[in-house]
């Protein structure tokens, strides 16, 4: 019953409930489409459920994974190109799923922007979308947070969260020893790490993201560089279902130096021929522009190798055409060797 006083609202606080309603019924279909065997109801609940027996799974181990999509937002929000970054978070968190030889099942993502603008966070949800569709796994639910005073206008952050789920016993990484064979996976670009460095040798440069891109004069340099992150994940789990891969590295922040070891164990390093693949344009600008070094590219970017494989070298030209053959560009980077750390030999620049 009404006393004829007009109130203050939610929405003159700055928070629209009607525009979260609007975009929840834009992305279903986007959603619908990464339905997968497991997934028990659509979005709208208060959680999401999931069936691992219906999912084929007898004595499941679950793995999670978290990650965001860094300051390489700051790149789409400044030039209004979102559509990929979705792609991006989806793969930080389940290209990290499957080095532990998991399926990845389902995600959700988080979405915080200071007002709700529908067509641009549909826009960047539906990237998500078609990262999971990709990848196979289920885009089951979300969070969309409308803060006022927490961002200034057009800013948004992103999070993710994906699970997955391998049978009990099959983890990575497991086996690894001396004279295994290191495959690399190309890269798409910079991927999505290294960004603050990124920004600051655009800056250098005294380009702008409108600006046509100095290694590809088809596009600008904000879309290059805004290249989504590549999903490796159908083709690196039909490479551990087909045997003799001992262990998977993401090569994400920290680049080559950092992530391969964290798949050794202890007492074993790896032997890289740096000469088994070129450095991508892209790679050899920054290190032009910031007048940066061999070992510093490679601590910090993937330098053109987004995935590495460490092998049984008797399965490991079988594998290679296996990746090949799922559209991987495959390169024989070296092997596993006694020791600690990274040794490179060879020379990218």
């Amino acid at each position: 019953m009404s006393d004829g006083k007009n109130g203050i609202t939610y929405a003159d606080a700055g928070v629209d409930i009607d525009a979260g309603n609007a975009l929840v019924e834009r992305i279903k279909p986007a959603a619908k489409r990464t339905n997968r065997s497991g997934v028990m109801a659509g979005l709208g609940g208060f959680g999401a459920l999931f069936d691992l027996k219906d999912a084929g799974y007898s004595d499941p181990i679950l793995v999670g994974a978290t990650d965001g999509v860094g300051t390489k937002l700051r790149i789409a929000i400044d030039t209004g190109n979102v559509d990929g970054v979705g792609i991006d978070l989806v793969a930080m968190c389940v290209n990290d799923l499957v080095c532990q030889g998991a399926e990845p099942l389902f995600f959700l993502d988080y979405f915080a922007t200071g007002k709700l603008e529908t067509e641009t966070a549909a826009r960047i949800i539906e990237g998500i979308a078609e990262g999971c569709y990709q990848s196979g796994c289920a885009l089951i639910g979300g969070e969309t947070a409308e803060m006022p005073g927490m961002y200034e206008a057009g800013d948004f952050d992103l999070a993710g969260f994906s699970v997955g789920a391998m049978e009990r016993g099959a983890d990575l990484p497991a086996g690894v020893k001396e004279g295994d064979v290191l495959l690399g996976l190309a890269s798409n670009g910079v991927h999505s790490n290294g960004y603050s460095l990124v920004r600051k040798l655009v800056e250098v440069s005294g380009l702008k993201w409108e600006d046509t891109c100095p290694w590809d004069d088809s596009q600008t340099l904000g879309a290059a560089l805004l290249a989504p992150t590549r999903l490796y994940v159908k083709q690196c789990l039909a490479a551990v279902r087909a045997g003799g891969v001992h262990a998977l590295a993401h090569i994400t922040g920290g680049g080559l130096t950092e992530n391969l070891p964290r798949v050794l164990p202890e007492g074993l390093g790896a032997k890289i021929d740096l000469d088994t693949w070129t450095l991508p344009p892209v790679f050899q600008w920054l290190a032009a522009t910031g007048n940066m070094d061999q070992a510093e590219i490679l601590k910090t970017f993937n330098s053109g190798i987004g995935m590495i494989l460490s092998v049984e070298a008797d399965q490991a030209d079988a594998l290679a055409a296996l990746l090949t053959a799922e559209g991987e560009t495959v390169s024989r980077l070296g092997q596993v060797v006694a020791g600690e750390g990274v040794a490179y030999t060879g020379a990218l620049l």
